[in-house]
């Protein structure tokens, strides 16, 4: 594993740096490569969901990041500047990384579910951005994959879990501007979309909502609502019924010719 500073100077910056972590392919059979964002509810990020699901990637021979982007006291939009930068950074650096520039696949469980979908479909300029020529490449990711991600706190509005979440991005102000289903729109890229009937933590109508959205735009998508296992399940080794979504995955990315 490799560790790059994705600024030289890092914008905004107060606490900790974002960094991505590279992690190659020891075998690499494709240029597609995945940008992992971990969950923990914008105040810790969880490394099976960042490491854990690298080293499976890895196995299936597809190089992959896992952005370590800032955390709770910083608010929105920091999070997604360093998402935006770190599939800015990616590309820009393609050829150095054998991979392809249209095949930059994000991944992200519960809270980096929210995260990407807000890569995916939040438009506006941001503070921080346009720091240097590699913020002139494109930040929109060519495919998405959510797993267990938090959507809109306003589809269960008593659940204090995506409360607290949301409530970590953005300070409880404004909430509603980051409901990311609300934001899908006619350029939102392809989803594989995943959940489990059983979460008690981030209901599975989230993905239910965010898959309607994408449908409402006729934006391609898969969506898999499994039954077993509570929220932050990760890949699921100790269900095989659960496990198999990442089989699924990898199967939807060769679907669409990214493998």
């Amino acid at each position: 594993m490799e560790t790059y500073r994705m600024w030289e100077k890092t914008p905004l910056l107060e606490g900790e740096e974002p960094v991505l972590e590279y992690y190659p392919a020891a075998e690499k059979k494709t240029d597609c490569a995945f940008i992992i964002f971990p969950g923990g509810g914008y105040t810790n990020r969880t490394p099976y969901e960042g490491e854990g699901y690298a080293e499976y990637l890895n196995a299936a021979g597809i190089d992959a990041f896992v952005c370590e982007y800032r955390l709770c006291p910083n608010r929105f939009p920091i999070p997604l500047l360093d998402a935006r930068r770190a599939v800015r950074f990616v590309r820009a650096n393609a050829e150095r990384f054998g991979i392809a520039k249209d095949k930059i696949v994000v991944i992200g469980s519960s809270a980096g579910g929210h995260l990407i979908t807000l890569l995916a479909n939040y438009r506006d300029p941001i503070p921080g951005e346009g720091a240097d020529m590699i913020d002139s490449e494109d930040f929109m990711p060519n495919g998405t994959v959510l797993c267990y991600a938090v959507i809109n706190h306003s589809l269960e509005p008593e659940n204090p879990n995506v409360y607290g979440c949301l409530m970590a991005l953005t300070d409880g102000k404004d909430m509603e501007k980051v409901y990311t289903d609300l934001l899908v729109d006619d350029r939102t890229p392809p989803a594989f979309i995943w959940h489990t009937y059983d979460d008690t933590i981030v209901n599975c109508i989230n993905a239910i909502s965010y898959a309607s959205a994408l449908a409402a735009h006729g934006i391609p998508h898969e969506l898999h609502i499994l039954e077993g296992l509570e929220h932050g399940s990760g890949l699921a080794y100790e269900s095989d019924h659960v496990h198999q979504w990442a089989a699924l995955m990898l199967e939807w990315l060769r679907a669409r010719k990214f493998l």
